[in-house]
């Protein structure tokens, strides 16, 4: 068996972390309802809100981990060995961004809980050996912004309408693209991808409504 990860964080992976420090049930505990409700309540509760993703490591190493799972029922295979190839992400760091409406007492709780690290349940990457550490929650201000050519965060590329060298050299240039997980699909709970971009090549926008400034730094809120 071979499992492979995205090269970021995800906006559904997100949900789930922020989710899981509030308390809110899963996709397990969906299923072992009578009547299984449209979507995980994590998801439910936290769909529309708005976040931005900032990668912190341009460029992440991933490393393949090999291990045995020996359990009677792992394999159909003689002897009953699983195999497992995982690949994982060394040292992945992110900077999140969240908009948070102070009209919503589930997102003050939130913001509490952030502010104080009081956490529901350990929230962790992936799988629950990797625990998501937390740090440096702040509150900060963000002002709406109309004219720009740099994004510091992920942005999706369907915002984008055309990419360009830089005049002037802003460091090493970089351009990473990948289509990572976006929404849940109704019916069947799968994940409905849209390819993100990261870089600090000279974008022209489609339209400015959902990028923000904040920490002198130009932000894509989705």
């Amino acid at each position: 068996m071979y499992r492979i990860t995205y090269s970021n964080i995800h906006k559904i992976a997100l949900l789930g972390i922020l989710g899981a420090i509030l308390g809110l049930e899963g996709y397990n505990q969906q299923k072992r309802k009578i009547k299984p409700s449209i979507y995980p309540e994590f998801y439910e509760n936290l769909k529309d809100l708005k976040i931005s993703i900032v990668p912190k490591n341009i460029s992440l190493t991933k490393k393949i981990q090999v291990f045995n799972n020996s359990v009677g029922y792992a394999s159909f295979e003689e002897g009953g060995n699983l195999i497992v190839k995982e690949q994982w992400l060394e040292n992945p760091e992110w900077d999140i961004y969240i908009l948070l409406d102070n009209n919503s007492s589930l997102l003050r709780t939130l913001e509490e809980r952030l502010l104080k690290y009081h956490f529901t349940y350990i929230p962790y990457l992936g799988k629950n050996d990797h625990i998501a550490n937390v740090e440096d929650v702040e509150i900060l201000d963000v002002e709406n912004i109309e004219d720009t050519c740099e994004i510091h965060s992920l942005i999706n590329k369907a915002s984008v309408e055309t990419i360009s060298q830089p005049q002037k050299m802003r460091g090493e240039l970089f351009k990473y693209e990948e289509y990572l997980p976006y929404e849940l699909e109704k019916i069947t709970n799968q994940y409905t991808y849209h390819k993100f971009l990261h870089t600090n090549f000279n974008l022209k926008l489609q339209c400015f409504e959902n990028i923000y400034r904040c920490n002198n730094l130009n932000l894509f809120f989705f």
